[in-house]
This record gives structure tokens, sequence and C-alpha cells, in this order.
């Protein structure tokens, strides 16, 4: 079969031919490295919007604001109970 082809398509054919494929699968891998990357960042900047303490403490400030209190509630009440007898 090598035969068949060799002979319909002369050589310089079939080097131009695996020099276009090569160029289109390197341009391939690259779109994919530089989509790869982009997604990277993307995904990096929203994880550290996330993650950003004072971001969070200002979108919830309340529910933290009523944990801190019963924390204090908490703790207040077993110093109470150290000084008080029973």
């Amino acid at each position: 079969m090598s035969n068949k082809l060799g002979s319909h398509f002369p050589a310089e054919v079939l080097e131009q031919r695996a020099a276009e494929q090569r160029d289109r699968l390197h341009n391939s891998v690259s779109e994919l490295r530089s989509s790869l990357t982009d997604l990277k960042t993307s995904v990096e900047q929203n994880v550290r919007e996330r993650l950003d303490p004072n971001c969070f403490a200002r979108k919830h400030f309340w529910q933290l604001a009523a944990g801190v209190s019963l924390l204090a509630l908490i703790a207040g009440h077993g110093v109470a109970e150290l000084f008080t007898r029973r």
C-alpha cells in the first residue's frame, strides 16, 4: 500500500502535508495551553475572592456579629460560674 501512496503522491507533497499537520497540531496544543492558563487564572481569582476574609465579613456581618455575641455570652456565663457557688 505504501508503494501505491508513493507512486500517486511525490515525496515533496507528502512532506508538505506532514508539515501542515504538524503546524495544525502545534497550534491546537498552543490554543489548549492558553485556554487552560486562562481557566487557571480565572479559578484562582474566583477562589481568592470567595476566601477573602474582609469580603466575607462584609457580606455576612450580621451572622458573624450574632455568632461572636453568642460566644461572648457563653464565655461570660462560664466565667461567672467560677465566681458563684452552687
